[in-house]
């Protein structure tokens, strides 16, 4: 999502410099331009000029640490936060709020607890508008209250087979568990570019990694083959659960389709991903659009928009698919879901009625934890922290869990990682996610239902024909409408007899009973075409 440089760069940072000379003023004004632009490293070498001469102004002081803040040299900005405040003159009161974010970030909370009640006590009514310190006063009772009662989950680091010691985030899996994508800003090759203007780092692209059936581990990470990745930044925010489309987020000043941030599709051909297509209106506009996931069924898109009308920064959307190119009117998931902060990194599970999502707001832990709601008599229910392990002061998420209920995939910052941001796994055997209470029921987990309807007389995949899928006593257990090739996919509870049954308009429709079962080790999978004939 587009960056929100914290509001206190935005103060007047020359209000005093009767102690700089003429240069140092307009090297000054120059960083404060770079600060506007998110040119951190830019800025970073301006303030130090300013400093060589100036080594016991505490704005100075504070405008250095606050840049190794942005780029997450948080040793140094404490070095240089620690000197400020020791000059005990002119001190910045966000000083103490920086200061108390980066011990909120070490885990040293009641440091943070003091610094952050400083800042409240020191700032003046107009500058502690700009920062809301009380959440993160929240963030710290939070943190103490979930870390003395642990979730029963057990956290592992993927490895070198998906991280590097560079920022590895977003993970998503297909439904059968075969299929991860993520995004990483590892380089490609010797010579890949950076984003000088930016943090200095090398742009993000989207890898894919294979589940290896046989020795049960993923295969190492590439590149995602195909015509997606480009020169600029490029992150995948989901994949179909048929594993056949990736939902890619795009902001590329030099592409006018992309600027400003859109969501594109692209979607798999021989194994090679083609060139992501913007998804059009009214999704798409010119405000912020980010995160976008696709239902099981297909037939509804959950994404983040910073749209007006909203409750907060980026709020959560919904719409309707109508037909195979055209969607509904969106509709925002409402207060019971989004509030004044911002809802990031969505996806829903393979039940269909658990969404998990990220927000920076005041049920957090620090920075962005991350949440569920769950679906219940047509209405999304209050969110729910998943918890420490899972979500600890550090930036969590986003999440997305197997069709099986026992494992989940998500990105952290939190320390011991092989990068910045690693990707992790949560053994969920004894947690259970997807319940609202958090306690196994017996076949917690879900099977896959795919296939292809095709024409009976030629073979072909009949597309956008209509699939349901009843129980034994005739109750509709799920429904969803073929792909362009005729493909359908659907997850249901195994373990059950179904009846599937496909109709499209100048066919007979048709229907066939099937046992689904369900996995012991791996999410079951049953393939099961059905042909329609023409009527005459």
């Amino acid at each position: 999502m587009k960056k929100f440089i914290t509001s206190i760069c935005f103060l007047a940072i020359v209000s005093n410099v009767s102690a700089l000379d003429a240069g140092d003023i307009v090297k000054m004004e120059l960083a404060k331009q770079k600060l506007y632009a998110g040119q951190y490293i830019g800025a970073l070498n301006l303030y130090k000029e300013v400093l060589q001469k100036n080594q016991d102004d505490a704005k100075v002081l504070y405008y250095v640490g606050y840049c190794d803040f942005q780029l997450q040299k948080y040793s140094d900005a404490t070095e240089m936060f620690k000197k400020a405040i020791a000059t005990n003159k002119d001190v910045k009161p966000e000083t103490h709020l920086l200061l108390g974010k980066i011990y909120l970030y070490s885990e040293k909370i009641d440091d943070a607890l003091a610094e952050f009640n400083t800042y409240k006590t020191t700032a003046k009514s107009k500058e502690s508008d700009y920062e809301d310190v009380d959440v993160y006063i929240s963030h710290c009772n939070n943190a103490k209250k979930y870390m003395a009662a642990p979730m029963d989950t057990k956290i592992e680091n993927l490895g070198t087979a998906i991280n590097s010691k560079y920022d590895d985030q977003s993970p998503a899996i297909s439904a059968d568990g075969k299929k991860l994508v993520f995004n990483s800003r590892r380089p490609e090759t010797t010579d890949s570019p950076r984003d000088i203007e930016g943090d200095g780092k090398f742009f993000q692209d989207i890898y894919i990694s294979t589940w290896d059936t046989v020795n049960k581990k993923w295969n190492d990470a590439e590149d995602v083959p195909g015509n997606v990745n480009t020169d600029a930044h490029d992150a995948c925010t989901s994949i179909s659960p048929d594993g056949k489309q990736i939902f890619i987020y795009k902001n590329d000043i030099k592409d006018n389709e992309s600027r400003g941030g859109d969501i594109f599709v692209s979607k798999v051909v021989n194994n090679k991903w083609k060139t992501p297509e913007p998804i059009g209106k009214p999704i798409n506009t010119t405000y912020w659009e980010g995160g976008g996931c696709i239902s099981p069924d297909g037939k509804t898109l959950y994404f983040t928009s910073e749209r007006p009308g909203g409750y907060g920064h980026a709020d959560i959307y919904m719409v309707t698919r109508i037909n195979k190119t055209e969607w509904g009117k969106p509709e925002n998931l409402g207060a019971a879901v989004n509030t004044e902060y911002d809802e990031v990194g969505v996806f829903l599970a393979p039940d269909g009625k658990t969404l998990f999502f990220s927000c920076n707001g005041k049920e957090s832990m620090g920075s962005y934890d991350i949440f569920k709601s769950t679906m219940e008599g047509g209405k999304w229910g209050k969110p729910v922290n998943l918890g420490y392990p899972i979500n600890t002061v550090y930036k969590d998420g986003p999440l997305v869990v197997s069709a099986d209920a026992q494992t989940a995939y998500f990105a952290s910052e939190r320390t011991g990682g092989l990068g910045e941001s690693d990707i992790y796994k949560a053994n969920l055997t004894n947690y259970a996610i997807l319940e609202k209470d958090g306690k196994k029921k017996s076949n917690n987990g879900l099977s896959i239902l795919k296939g292809v309807i095709r024409d009976g007389f030629e073979g072909s995949g009949i597309s956008m024909a209509d699939v349901i899928i009843t129980d034994p006593v005739g109750t509709v257990a799920a429904s969803t409408v073929t792909n362009e090739n005729g493909e359908y996919f659907i997850t249901l509870k195994g373990d059950v007899t179904y009846t599937i049954k496909a109709s499209k308009k100048g066919y007979k429709p048709a229907e066939e009973k099937v046992d689904l079962k369900m996995g012991k080790t791996d999410t079951f999978s049953l393939d099961k075409q059905i042909m329609l004939s023409k009527e005459k």
